[in-house]
């Protein structure tokens, strides 16, 4: 008899490897596996014979990363219905499109917003029960954890096919509404293991949660950690002096983080890192990472940094910067430079390509400028409720990713820039990744973000926005000069503003639109 692929087969090898072994902590919380697995199966319970959550029913959260959050991802899917993971950082506008949009017919949300949730329940009459998984009693809101004392591990398990869904995880919707990605059983089982064929892990891994778990599912390592039997240590907010205490309290092994909080935690005060242990991993993804970030990071902290590439809609990986025995032989700087591409597809994600306009191919000479396209095992099933964009997406058989990339001639891949966000300077196409990384090898720039702004000659003209690192100073020719000598000189910014901050995304990603709107957004310095 065939077993559907599901992220849930993981979890029942889990509970019966692993279950006296400490699987989460959340604070002063710590439990085993057995003690989490017992919570989840009340959980279900709990939707099932009070909530009245059946196959297919999709159930909203709206939480940081806390012991709650992680149950979710077992506690509802198991009984066939849908998780819908809000992202925390939206407005109560955006809550409340989500929540309607995708037709969530449970709402929990954690203490710190139930505030948001309490003020949009006007926009929201479909939805039949609110949960409050932290912060109750409270009216209008059922107590999680009360309703998970009172209830029995006990709940009815559905026949589920692999191509149901597990999520739908809307995107972060920058420029337009939200989309809903219709991640299936399978998407998330086949990015699962291809990401174990090429990262080993094991029991003794504990796993530092500084990605968002609402973010692509945790890249899957909400489930990918316990299909391992290793540690999920919580962190409900990215702060790099607790960072760096959970690293050593826990003895963390592991973590997954944007490019920027890398650079956070690269350049946090030395008395709040404390003796650090080497040889951490590192996943970085969500936008491409500077040559002299990763650098940086190997070079002072001693940890490994595996660059994985994908989206939302890949369930997220579809690429790895897979290190070959010859690269060891590399100079550092050297290393740095071949590890900030995307690399090759992952074993079990499919095909990746790199097509121009007429949909073919382009050279592999690293130069030939095109867009990333995907299809495969871990390719979403389309945007919930919208056929328009789920074609305009899948136009010719394949995903388009939307990222301009080149190809090298080993065959690696690398992101040269979001194609709306390539700026064309006189006719030429400059990558704004390209001069931000060139930036970020100046000793002063902590970050950098490049945009193309009007300019009465070229038409557009690279711009870049630049945060200093403390304590250390460059003015804005000192900085065009830098970019002169390192890079074709129509490529080199026309002009740098200093400023304080740089507008992101909860995932961490840099809001060109933004930049683009005009500096009366931005906090100068």
């Amino acid at each position: 008899m065939e077993l559907a692929l599901t992220p849930m087969e993981f979890a029942r090898r889990a509970r019966r490897l692993y279950a006296n072994r400490e699987g989460v902590v959340d604070e002063n919380v710590r439990l085993t596996y057995a003690q989490f697995f017992d919570r989840c199966d009340r959980w279900s319970r709990v939707l099932q014979q009070k909530l009245g959550v059946g196959h297919g029913d999709r159930v909203a959260y709206i939480a940081p990363n806390t012991h709650a959050q992680l149950e979710s991802f077992y506690a509802v899917p198991q009984i066939g219905a849908v998780l819908v993971p809000i992202n925390y950082r939206l407005t109560a506008d955006d809550f409340a499109y989500i929540i309607g949009h995708s037709g969530a017919k449970v709402v929990c949300a954690h203490a710190d917003y139930l505030d948001a949730v309490d003020g949009i329940r006007d926009q929201i009459p479909n939805v039949e029960q609110f949960v409050a998984l932290e912060g109750g009693p409270r009216d209008g809101w059922l107590d999680y954890e009360s309703e998970l004392s009172a209830a029995t591990p006990e709940f009815i398990k559905p026949t589920i096919d692999e191509s149901d869904l597990i999520s739908i995880n809307y995107t972060s919707g920058t420029t337009s509404r939200p989309k809903g990605v219709m991640i299936t059983h399978r998407n998330a089982y086949m990015n699962i293991v291809g990401t174990l064929c090429h990262v080993n892990m094991s029991p003794a891994d504990n796993y530092l949660w500084t990605l968002p778990m609402f973010h692509a599912n945790g890249w899957t390592f909400v489930w990918i950690v316990t299909a391992t039997g290793g540690k999920h240590v919580c962190l409900r907010r990215v702060e790099p002096a607790r960072i760096f205490q959970l690293i050593r309290d826990e003895k963390v092994t592991m973590f997954c983080a944007a490019p920027t909080v890398l650079i956070g935690v690269a350049n946090a005060p030395t008395e709040q890192r404390g003796e650090m242990p080497r040889g951490l991993r590192v996943f970085t993804a969500g936008a491409p990472p500077a040559a002299a970030t990763i650098g940086r990071i190997e070079g002072e902290f001693g940890w490994d940094i595996i660059h994985v590439y994908g989206l939302t809609e890949t369930a997220p990986f579809i690429t790895i910067c897979e290190q070959w025995p010859e690269h060891s032989l590399l100079s550092p700087d050297d290393r740095a430079v071949l590890k900030a591409r995307q690399g090759v597809e992952l074993v079990t994600s499919g095909e990746l390509t790199v097509v121009d306009e007429e949909g073919r191919e382009v050279p592999w000479d690293g130069q030939t400028l095109g867009e990333i396209v995907v299809r495969g095992n871990v390719v979403m099933k389309g945007y919930y409720n919208d056929p328009e964009a789920t074609a305009k997406a899948f136009e010719g058989g394949w995903f388009h990713s939307g990222d301009g990339a080149v190809i090298h001639p080993d065959g690696y891949v690398e992101v040269r820039d979001r194609i709306k966000d390539v700026i064309i300077s006189g006719g030429e196409n400059i990558s704004s990744v390209e001069v931000e990384g060139v930036l970020l090898r100046h000793p002063s720039v902590q970050e950098a973000a490049v945009v193309g702004l009007p300019d009465e000659k070229w038409g557009e003209a690279p711009h870049a926005f630049v945060i200093l690192r403390p304590g250390m100073s460059a003015d804005a020719e000192e900085l065009r000069q830098f970019a002169r000598e390192r890079l074709a000189h129509f490529k080199a910014p026309h002009t740098v503003t200093f400023v304080t901050e740089l507008p992101k995304t909860a995932t961490g990603k840099i809001q060109k639109y933004v930049l683009r709107g005009g500096r009366a957004a931005i906090a100068v310095q």
